[in-house]
């Protein structure tokens, strides 16, 4: 089983709006926030996947996924995980 759990970045095609959350199981949370099954981005979709960075463990995640949420802008916060991602 796959144990790494993952920082996301998605964008409402609706409004342009970013959302960065993060899952154990990414295409599952993908489908629920396009099914309206998510509280912060009901009815606010559809959304699409702009980035996502994978972590270790919960903690690792939980504490990235802070981290980019106090950048307060989502280029710059798109920006950190691109240069995550490229190691």
């Amino acid at each position: 089983m796959n144990n790494l759990f993952h920082v996301y970045i998605i964008k409402s095609l609706s409004s342009g709006k970013y959302y960065i959350g993060h899952t154990h199981n990414l295409d599952d949370r993908l489908k629920r926030h396009n099914q309206n099954r998510s509280v912060y981005t009901k009815l606010k979709g559809p959304w699409e996947l702009v980035l996502a960075y994978p972590c270790n463990s919960k903690n690792e995640a939980v504490q990235l996924e802070l981290k980019l949420k106090k950048f307060k802008n989502s280029k710059k916060a798109i920006a950190y995980l691109q240069k995550l991602n490229q190691g």
